[in-house]
């Protein structure tokens, strides 16, 4: 047999499983089975967690009432969420509003002492145009009365205040229909509004259309 043909017998020759080239080929064939696997399995990975059934207002507590339960994707951002596996957090509130549907995150909760803002009700009886709803702002003013049995020019008591909830009312006698405004008041601001409902003033709630939503 010449050379040659030697030669080319040899690289006929089946390759070995001894052969570096071929257990290279292997391992880059299963490493990338493997990994595509593993994408495969992550991409399909739902957590349950829970979504407000309604709108959750700020100092509400959460409760098998006012949650349901949802599947989703969140990858990194489990974490942020409160899961079904963890359960419902005992001893917190809302700090922020959570709007209907939403996915209930971790940072919108924490102890009632958290709280900086705190719902107090207003009685108004003019009409708020339809785009006041809870979590849109408002700015609240008050005419404090004055010696004729009448009210002194309003003062701009609260800018930008966040609606919490809004309720039908009616007067004493139920003549007339009025809706009844929380609104999320700061600590240092409590006692003017308190002070003016006391007092009788009379408080009119302006929507602000500059306040935005939460």
């Amino acid at each position: 047999m010449s050379h040659d043909a030697a030669t080319a017998g040899n690289r006929l020759k089946a390759p070995s499983w001894k052969d570096p080239r071929l257990l290279v080929g292997v391992l880059l064939v299963l490493a990338s089975v493997v990994g595509v696997i593993y994408l495969v399995g992550t991409a399909d990975q739902t957590t349950e967690v829970y979504a407000a059934k309604d709108s959750i207002a700020v100092g509400e507590r959460l409760t098998t009432e006012n949650v349901v339960r949802a599947k989703v994707r969140l990858g990194e951002t489990e974490e942020h969420y409160v899961t079904v596996e963890g359960g419902l957090p005992e001893g917190l509130v809302a700090v922020q509003r959570i709007g209907k549907s939403q996915l209930v995150p971790k940072e919108s909760l924490a102890s009632v002492d958290a709280l900086d803002r705190k719902p107090v009700a207003v009685t108004i009886d003019e009409a708020l145009p339809p785009q006041a709803v809870a979590g849109t702002r408002v700015d609240v003013w008050v005419a404090a009365t004055d010696a004729r049995n009448g009210f002194s020019e309003p003062q701009l008591l609260l800018r930008g205040a966040e609606i919490a909830q809004l309720t039908d009312g009616s007067t004493a006698l139920g003549s007339s229909r009025s809706t009844v405004v929380m609104v999320l008041v700061a600590d240092d601001q409590m006692p003017a509004l308190l002070g003016a409902q006391a007092n009788k003033a009379k408080i009119s709630v302006v929507w602000n259309p500059g306040g935005g939503t939460s």
